[in-house]
């Protein structure tokens, strides 16, 4: 594959091309190619992660005086996988994506995974072959990018402490939860949690415990009410 287009959207011209092109293979896909020349990401992904979170670090204790419970909040807002696969995905990374036939045609919570592990990859690569301060310039331009927002919206919040505070600032009420529905056996139960506003059904969840269930309520009920 040319990944020339793809070094042009990150803004970074590889030396090594292996390690650009091993940032994007998953496992999956040598399972069905034992002979490709490379191995799978996933020890650029273990080196990726540690550099992540050390920019970040640095970054955020630099720029900003708050506490050390803030500070860690923020970055693990910033760097989960549900925001590293958000910016994985502007990257275009899921077009470059080295995967077997079955995970190719996966696009559901398992492709947010391979995407998020893929952008750490990738990070990792970017250390390995430009050094610290190319990798702190790309994630700096990419990734925190995004803390304002995060800031802004308290995004750093789990979505039942955020939906618990926009309903007591905003009409004096304590968002409530209640089971609708449950089926499965014990270990493999299944939940559907609605959130109320005394007696106003704001909005429901879905979730394979009752903690993922309300978590899915509240923010289903942030944006229903649009106090995102």
């Amino acid at each position: 594959m040319d990944l020339s287009s793809f070094e042009k959207i990150i803004k970074i011209k590889f030396n090594n091309q292996d390690l650009l092109q091993q940032a994007l293979v998953h496992r999956s896909y040598l399972n069905e190619n034992p002979d490709f020349h490379l191995k799978d990401n996933e020890r650029l992904e273990f080196l990726g992660d540690a550099v992540l979170e050390m920019v970040v670090t640095e970054y955020i204790y630099q720029n900003y005086p708050n506490s050390e419970g803030e500070l860690t909040n923020w970055r693990a807002a910033l760097v989960n996988a549900k925001m590293l696969a958000k910016i994985a995905q502007r990257l275009s990374v899921n077009d470059y994506l080295f995967l077997s036939y079955g995970e190719a045609k996966d696009t559901g919570r398992a492709r947010q995974y391979i995407l998020a592990d893929a952008l750490e990859a990738l990070i990792g690569a970017i250390y390995l072959d430009q050094g610290y301060e190319k990798v702190s310039q790309f994630i700096k331009r990419n990734i925190l990018k995004e803390l304002p927002q995060i800031i802004k919206q308290k995004l750093y919040q789990d979505p039942k402490s955020r939906f618990q505070e926009q309903a007591q600032d905003r009409v004096g009420i304590t968002p409530a939860y209640e089971v609708l529905k449950e089926w499965g056996p014990d270990h493999a139960k299944s939940f559907i949690i609605g959130v109320y506003l005394e007696k106003e059904l704001v909005a429901q969840g879905q979730g394979v415990s009752k903690q993922e269930a309300q978590e899915r309520a509240a923010q289903a009920a942030l944006e229903k009410k649009e106090w995102n």
